[in-house]
């Protein structure tokens, strides 16, 4: 599952002006267990157990999305004691996702991105404080 920046090379070569960053940006979010990872990492650090609890996935299947998001560099590992916690890297993530949510509205399809979204109530500190959601912050959404 994980996914190099080499490897991020279509069949027949390099397009002109595609680098292999992007293709592995969105090759990272390109899957709704990845998509739903990011959104429980929104909320907190968490270890592949609790994750693997969460989701309802094999732990070899939470591994391996989480390499993914580590080689895209959305998620950083550290260890504590005998376990490694996950967290979320990039904060410029939450833009991203809220421009994903309004482009598939407009485009007729409702849909949940932005780890803000899916709380039932909103935080009392918008994400730009604890998780750098810069949208909810400006009052854009």
């Amino acid at each position: 599952m994980a996914m190099n920046v080499d490897d991020a090379q279509p069949v027949s070569g390099r397009l002109p002006g595609v680098g292999p960053a992007p293709v592995l940006l969105f090759h990272s979010l390109a899957d709704p267990a990845r998509l739903a990872i990011v959104q429980l990492l929104a909320d907190g650090e968490r270890r592949v157990v609790d994750l693997t609890k969460e989701l309802g996935l094999a732990q070899s299947t939470v591994s391996g999305h989480l390499a993914c998001l580590r080689s895209a560099g959305l998620v950083d590992a550290h260890p504590h004691g005998r376990s490694t916690f996950y967290a979320l890297a990039r904060p410029e993530l939450w833009p991203l996702l809220a421009a994903a949510e309004e482009l598939l509205t407009a485009s007729g399809t409702t849909t949940t991105l932005c780890p803000e979204h899916h709380r039932p109530e909103p935080v009392a500190v918008c994400g730009a404080a604890v998780r750098g959601c810069t949208m909810h912050h400006s009052g854009r959404h």
